[in-house]
């Protein structure tokens, strides 16, 4: 396969996956209810509100934020070791992309390669944030209900909730993305192949009444 070709589609695997963010994006703008983010978002906030005003839920609170918290720690410790093993495989070639002008001489292997990279990072980065707010989120909701500083933290944990789930959202997204950039290095054809499969699962869970 010639590199032009290879380029192309490394390049309409990219278009693919940016071309699906625009239309949820667009479509959760016009429907902020009907997309799963935004609706989630606004399920995070309101469970935390009821919670607050429960006297004696703190414990359920904490462990439902528990199941929240493993989840975002198993993404973050899978995006870890996908990265370790990614850089580890990468190394060879980005030594030879270097090669001796010390300048980098991309090919669409090395793109494809650099783009796992970026996307592993990009998943750890989100997943141990969304970890960071969990933890916070439990401190807040492990205090009595009416206590004074229960009720002088409760904005921030509304706030919490909300960037945590999000945090999440985009950690375990990223991670979902990884696979046509993993089917392009099998066969740059793939990418885009796999790119509108993955973008049709993705869309049925970003609908609210699709899931």
């Amino acid at each position: 396969m010639s590199a032009a070709a290879a380029w192309l589609a490394i390049l309409a695997t990219v278009a693919v996956l940016a071309a699906y963010e625009g239309a949820r994006a667009w479509a959760q703008h016009r429907d902020p209810h009907g997309m799963a983010r935004s609706a989630h978002a606004l399920l995070r906030e309101e469970w935390f509100d009821a919670v607050s005003q429960q006297r004696g839920s703190e414990i359920l609170s904490v462990q439902t934020l528990r199941n929240s918290l493993m989840s975002a720690t198993m993404t973050a410790s899978t995006a870890a070791l996908g990265l370790v093993g990614t850089a580890t495989l990468t190394a060879p070639s980005l030594r030879e992309g270097l090669g001796g002008a010390g300048w980098l001489h991309l090919t669409p292997r090395l793109a494809s390669e650099l783009l796992l990279l970026a996307l592993l990072l990009a998943s750890l980065v989100c997943s141990a944030m969304a970890v960071r707010y969990y933890t916070h989120l439990g401190f807040i909701s492990g205090m009595p209900v009416e206590c004074a500083a229960r009720q002088r933290w409760n904005p921030k944990g509304t706030a919490y909730a909300r960037r945590a789930g999000t945090l999440y959202g985009w950690g375990l997204r990223h991670l979902i993305l990884v696979a046509p950039v993993l089917a392009a290095l099998l066969h740059p054809l793939a990418g885009p192949v796999a790119a509108l499969g993955v973008t049709a699962v993705l869309w049925g869970f970003d609908r609210v009444d699709g899931e």
